[in-house]
């Protein structure tokens, strides 16, 4: 990433973000002289490892009944309200390495009860569940990468 002046507007921003889609770039990470970052990436990101929060050790290996079911399903096979992430980045269905997660399968929930954490750009996000329910399936595994409006859970 090399330093230059440019100006940080959202025309500006959108013009690198078209840049991106057209040009099937993964990504384009620019820094101006005053040391202020933007890192646009576009559909064909490749996927980095996750990293673990900061000040945290790698997250173990989640016990069977608090792990999710295997990343690689497409679709939820339960019926009910879908938990979606508003937002990429890597999911964590506890606060910390060594904690119980949030939900399992299983669990009863209430609106507003926080189900799992987002981490993204080194920022810890609770997400409460939109609905009173039973966790019906988790579709992603403690420490993936997921996308914005990704089903992450069923909640019926």
């Amino acid at each position: 990433m090399s330093k230059f002046d440019f100006d940080f507007t959202f025309e500006n921003i959108g013009r690198l973000a078209d840049m991106v889609n057209s040009k099937e770039l993964s990504e384009i990470a620019i820094e101006d002289e005053n040391g202020i970052k933007i890192t646009i990436k576009g559909k064909k990101a490749v996927p980095m490892p996750p990293m673990p929060p900061f000040g945290m050790p790698p997250a173990p290996a989640v016990p069977a009944q608090a792990s999710a079911a295997p990343a690689q399903q497409a679709a939820p096979t339960a019926a009910g309200n879908e938990v979606k992430s508003p937002i990429v980045g890597t999911f964590y269905c506890a606060p910390s390495p060594d904690s119980a997660p949030f939900v399992q399968v299983g669990d009863k929930v209430k609106k507003g009860d926080v189900i799992y954490i987002i981490e993204s750009m080194k920022v810890m996000s609770e997400i409460t569940s939109e609905f009173d329910g039973v966790v019906k399936e988790i579709l992603v595994n403690n420490g993936d990468s997921v996308e914005f409006d990704q089903t992450i859970m069923i909640i019926g």
